[in-house]
């Protein structure tokens, strides 16, 4: 007989949500920090662990590199990204020597990192543990997934950018997530346009609608557009909060579209 794990350091988890896609820079670590702090603004307490092992791009993007990992009688304590501590954040970026040091690790390194991550963070009480994973669907992904099931609701957000061969990759996504029974919470559509920020004019650079067709193909939510924008790309690259300091930027709409999708079906979904 099988016996359920210990709820353990995921205790005070109410919801998992893995950030996906089968297609490298499409942004996921974008959409992670974004959903992150739209998230945080609705007033969710929320946690980010980083098991892009070898591009760890989000304690950059929250401005958290440098950071120390302390360890606490629980396990480690995880980096408070703002000072209300409603952004905890743990990345392999904390663990490394060095900015310009490189992850060269088989996959059994890499799948006990990810299991050490689960089980010894203290994540205290969480609205929302997002997970922003590397691309594809190999051992990194079974790795979270396995060590993540048996603790909470688990759900996944997949990431496209709309052109035929990213929505290609992400179609075997979908098929990964079906196969280990992962529930869709949608589609989102990155790099959706580009909205000239003086005569407000969008280019459709990628293509368009190809997230949004596969979504409807697949039968799971789509959640809606991001379109490429200059501002989005320096707040990222300055760790600013985008949520609060870009409110006329054309993917501001967009981005609280998606996280309010999140949030008004992720907790009846996943419940």
């Amino acid at each position: 007989m099988e016996v359920a794990a210990e709820p353990g350091n995921l205790a005070g988890v109410r919801h998992i949500i893995l950030v996906l896609s089968g297609k490298g820079g499409v942004g996921k670590s974008t959409i992670s920090t974004e959903l992150a702090l739209a998230l945080r603004h609705a007033g969710k307490k929320v946690g980010i662990l980083d098991v892009d092992l070898c591009g760890p791009s989000i304690p950059r993007m929250l401005r958290a590199q440098g950071r120390a990992v302390h360890q606490c009688d629980s396990g480690w304590v995880p980096v408070f990204v703002d000072q209300e501590q409603s952004i905890s954040l743990m990345s392999v970026g904390f663990l490394l020597e060095s900015p310009d040091e490189a992850v060269v690790w088989r996959g059994p390194k890499k799948n006990a990192l990810i299991k050490q991550f689960v089980s010894d963070v203290a994540w205290g009480q969480l609205d929302y543990l997002v997970v922003d994973t590397p691309p594809g669907t190999s051992d990194e992904h079974m790795a979270a997934v396995e060590a993540l099931r048996p603790y909470s609701p688990l759900g996944a957000l997949v990431v496209t950018t709309p052109q035929a061969v990213s929505v290609g990759d992400v179609r075997r996504e979908l098929t990964f997530c079906r196969k280990t029974g992962l529930q869709v919470v949608g589609v989102v559509e990155n790099m959706s346009g580009f909205v000239c920020p003086h005569c407000a004019e969008c280019t459709n650079v990628f293509s368009r609608g190809g997230g949004e067709a596969l979504a409807r193909l697949a039968g799971v939510p789509f959640l809606g557009s991001v379109p490429l924008d200059p501002e989005l790309t320096r707040s990222l690259e300055e760790g600013r909060d985008f949520i609060r300091d870009f409110p006329k930027s054309p993917a501001f709409p967009a981005l609280s579209s998606i996280a309010q999708k999140v949030l008004s079906k992720a907790p009846a979904r996943l419940s």
